[in-house]
């Protein structure tokens, strides 16, 4: 692991450490998590946004769905 230096107000700070103290961790690893959370909201935004300009360019014609829905359907016994 690095070590760097984060600069923070007063009061995010004090809302930090009691945010560690509750969930019984500490600061250090309160901000990684919190970090990681964040990272993977934005991919999910990043992809979210692929998605949609890729079905903007290339509407769906209602034909893609019938065939998934044939390969998805369940045997009648």
């Amino acid at each position: 692991m690095n070590t760097i230096q984060v600069v923070l107000d007063s009061e995010l700070l004090r809302a930090t450490n009691g945010a560690a103290k509750r969930a019984r961790v500490n600061r250090s690893a309160l901000i990684r998590d919190a970090l990681r959370e964040h990272l993977k909201r934005l991919r999910t935004r990043e992809l979210e946004a692929r998605d949609r300009q890729g079905y903007l360019r290339r509407p769906d014609t209602g034909r893609t769905a019938a065939v998934w829905e044939r390969v998805a359907s369940w045997p009648e016994d």
